[in-house]
């Protein structure tokens, strides 16, 4: 089932990105169909605080209508020295239009929209090099 998802005025995402989380529901297996939302998260199983790697990211799409409306996109890091953490270094919140960055807080419009563009170009290009894995949950 391909998904239609609704792009959000201030805070598109390229084509690019949405066919990877087309590809990805498509390459599930199964339909989507009765669910309300969906969930992506997309793992380097390299990633770890002292060999680096590619960051985890978690997509969350909620059903409206007929079509799929982005929620949040997270970027999340090991941060910290002696125990590392993972946390959010990015969080796209596309219901409140705002995108936040750990060292900065919330963004203003314009370097928001900046981060987003770098983050879902450098993603794409990511996944395309076939670093993550990727797990799809349906609710």
């Amino acid at each position: 089932m391909a998904l239609k998802i609704e792009q959000v005025a201030g805070l598109k995402v390229t084509d690019s990105f949405i066919g990877v989380i087309v590809s990805a529901v498509a390459n599930r297996g199964d339909s989507v169909g009765t669910a309300k939302a969906v969930t992506l998260n997309f793992r380097d199983p390299d990633y770890s605080p002292e060999a680096g790697g590619f960051h985890p990211v978690e997509v969350r799409l909620e059903k409206k209508a007929t079509s799929w409306q982005l929620i949040y996109i997270t970027d999340f890091s090991y941060q910290g020295r002696h125990t590392p953490e993972l946390i959010k270094e990015i969080d796209v919140c596309f219901s409140i239009k705002q995108v936040y960055h750990f060292l900065a807080g919330w963004l203003n419009a314009k370097e928001g929209k900046e981060l987003l563009d770098l983050f879902i170009s450098n993603f794409v290009e990511y996944y395309n090099t076939g670093c993550y894995q990727v797990t799809v949950t349906t609710e």
